[in-house]
């Protein structure tokens, strides 16, 4: 897309690559109708101008005198459709050969390739979204969790722009009244500090309760890493394997089998949680298996939980003093593995060494080994997430603009208390103002913009 402007008529596949039932490919612009009149044949022999909106026909792909597929044809009039131009899915058999044919033939009819997310992107420019509501599509697309999808749609249906342009009309209301008393002072008084101040306050406190959600949005919308640790045949893999009710890593009884991080998603408390397995930590001259060592250091630094996996059934090594040393000040999980063996490891010997820690006894061969281990990982992944139907603060773009907005409103909270002149609090509520229109793109650059939509799917 090179520039913002809805002027043209775009048309893409909008189902993903593959085989299916069914595949759709749409087209949206001024010419949207006339460019799908000339490639689709309804069986009834009834123009697409005079089908109704919202409605759907049966018929065929054409190509001259030639039928490519069999077609149903759903039109959607401006302004309501998706994006707020006219548009047409046309929904074809679900194979590569059918929709690029089709997407070719309304190419040739006058339409132009769409370009990532350029249909929603039509949405927001026709007022059919607002940008946050935008994000959210996307996030709908690529949540990996029912939570993920629920936080997701609750930004979708506005729940988060309500609450943003609700506080933003607020400090309009309140930046008019000073700006008034500053550019007309023969005609509207300056307003009181202590009948501003309530009102600023009231703003940050909400802000501020945004902000607070902001981690767990976070976690919903990207998950969690949980590092696998532990010296070589301690039961790393068995455990990763018990945990996804799969045999995904390789599990042998020869020390340092897993030579490279392996990485799975698990779905724990409504929470996507990466597993990772990493090699065993130990001194190496294997060329390979140091490298394999080197990247499971790198993994569990930057690891938001630690799974730390001792042999319950030997005495504590040095590796073993060494990995629960690197745990120490980490949200860490110690799992005593191999508890079907006869106990060498007692949890009191590693609590002493990692105070605080929560540890387990577990067995990752043995039917049920692993419960105690994974619900005390889900106490640990959920703890203190709020709700996800509640709105929720789920981008870093939307996070860092709260945090501008807020600290611009303590700033007026000071210039107000403090006796200082009104206008500076002018410049900081608007620069507040400002910040919290970047949310909905009220007052977002084209160039946001653009990279916003550049994340997204072709066809969207």
């Amino acid at each position: 897309m090179d520039s913002l402007q809805t002027t043209s008529t775009i048309a893409a596949i909008s189902t993903p690559v593959g085989e299916g039932g069914i595949g759709i490919v749409r087209v949206s612009g001024p010419d949207a109708l006339a460019a799908a009149e000339r490639v689709f044949r309804a069986r009834s022999s009834k123009s697409i101008a005079s089908q109704r909106s919202h409605t759907v026909r049966f018929g065929c792909i054409v190509d001259g005198d030639d039928e490519v597929d069999q077609a149903l044809c759903t039109v959607f009039r401006a302004p309501h459709s998706y994006t707020g131009d006219d548009t047409v899915e046309l929904s074809t058999h679900g194979g590569p050969a059918p929709l690029r044919r089709t997407l070719s033939l309304l190419l040739r009819a006058g339409a132009r390739l769409a370009g990532p997310g350029e249909f929603t992107q039509r949405a927001f420019l026709n007022g059919r979204l607002d940008l946050s509501q935008a994000e959210a599509v996307i996030d709908s697309i690529r949540a990996r969790s029912d939570a993920g999808l629920k936080v997701a749609v609750r930004q979708l249906e506005g729940a988060l722009s309500a609450r943003v342009e609700a506080a933003r009309a607020m400090l309009l209301a309140v930046v008019a009244e000073v700006e008034a008393s500053t550019d007309f002072p023969d005609e509207a008084p300056e307003p009181e500090p202590g009948d501003l101040i309530p009102r600023v306050a009231a703003v940050l406190a909400e802000l501020e309760r945004l902000l607070a959600t902001a981690e767990s949005g976070r976690v919903y919308r990207e998950g969690l890493s949980c590092v696998i640790v532990g010296r070589p045949n301690v039961g790393k893999s068995s455990i990763l394997n018990a945990l996804l009710r799969d045999n995904r890593a390789i599990v042998t009884a020869v020390p340092g089998t897993t030579r490279d991080v392996l990485e799975e998603t698990a779905i724990l408390g409504g929470v996507p949680v990466r597993l990772v397995d990493t090699a065993g930590l130990r001194e190496t001259e294997d060329v390979v298996e140091r490298i394999g060592v080197e990247r499971a250091q790198a993994a569990m630094s930057g690891a938001d939980i630690l799974l730390c996996v001792l042999d319950a059934a030997q005495a504590l090594t040095r590796e073993d003093e060494l990995i629960l040393e690197g745990a120490k000040g980490r949200p860490a999980l110690v799992v005593l593995n191999k508890s079907d063996l006869r106990p060498f490891l007692f949890a009191m010997d590693v609590e002493v060494r990692l105070p605080g820690a929560k540890v387990l006894k577990g067995s990752a061969v043995k039917d049920g080994g692993m419960a105690d281990v994974e619900n005390a990982l889900t106490a640990m992944v959920t703890a203190g997430l709020v709700s996800p139907a509640d709105v929720t603060v789920s981008h870093v773009r939307h996070r860092r603009s709260l945090e501008v907005a807020s600290e611009s409103l303590r700033a007026v909270l000071k210039t107000l208390t403090e006796g200082w002149p009104l206008d500076l609090a002018a410049q900081d509520l608007q620069t507040a103002i400002h910040q919290l229109g970047e949310i909905s793109g009220q007052t977002v650059s084209d160039r946001v913009i653009q990279e916003i939509f550049s994340r997204f799917c072709v066809g969207k």
